[in-house]
């Protein structure tokens, strides 16, 4: 359309088709906003203290959010300081949010493979008792299926050289820890922890796992 036919549209018709023209690109952002939601899962690790596990899947890409909990246990909504105690029988979860079409179950159990160790029994380290056993808590029977599957061909691997002894059970009892465990490395990168385990943690992850990691991730490096 050229100039002149543009100026002999009256004022009221430029702005209905601009007002068309704005609907139109929202609704496709809206479809394509619904379509990312819809593709929204869930997944929760045991893999020792809750502060690494939380700390390495928040820089997955595809990882909407990465939260410290609890799970498995006989209480519900136990205290930090119950879980501790051992007595409970709570582990120190991370619940992953993640978009399926960016990353796969399968990939985030990769990492959570390589990124501790799920041949020591109720330990991480220096980390000891039940609340830090190797745990995945399925959401649903394809998890379970998967994560089995998974386990297996991970034990007949050269990546351990032990039996792995991670328990596969149904997500029971899980509560969101604390708000001072969120974000803790995040939050707390000079804490003597965090400098001592997470941070070498992190380094070694980064160098394994370089494609799967976010793009903002990649750029600080």
């Amino acid at each position: 359309m050229n100039i002149q036919n543009i100026l002999s549209i009256p004022f009221t018709a430029i702005t209905l088709m601009l007002l068309f023209s704005t609907a139109s690109v929202a609704q496709s952002n809206n479809n394509t906003n619904t379509m990312n939601t819809n593709k929204m899962e869930e997944a929760t690790f045991g893999a020792g203290c809750f502060w690494c596990v939380e700390a390495v899947f928040e820089e997955v890409k595809g990882v909407k959010s990465a939260v410290a909990g609890y799970a498995g246990g006989k209480l519900s909504n136990p205290t930090y300081r119950q879980v501790s105690s051992g007595q409970t029988g709570h582990a120190e979860v991370t619940r992953i949010t993640f978009d399926s079409s960016v990353i796969s179950y399968e990939q985030l159990l990769e990492v959570f493979w390589h990124t501790h160790n799920p041949t020591t029994k109720n330990r991480q380290g220096a980390d000891v008792g039940p609340q830090y056993r190797s745990a995945i808590f399925y959401h649903n029977e394809k998890q379970k299926e998967i994560a089995e599957k998974s386990l297996q061909k991970t034990d007949k691997s050269d990546l351990w050289e032990d039996p792995i002894v991670t328990e596969i059970t149904p997500l029971s009892n899980y509560s969101v820890a604390e708000n001072y465990h969120q974000n803790y490395y995040e939050n707390n990168p000079n804490a003597g922890y965090c400098q001592v385990v997470i941070a070498p943690k992190l380094k070694k992850f980064r160098q394994e796992f370089s494609h799967l990691l976010k793009d903002e991730v990649k750029q600080e490096q």
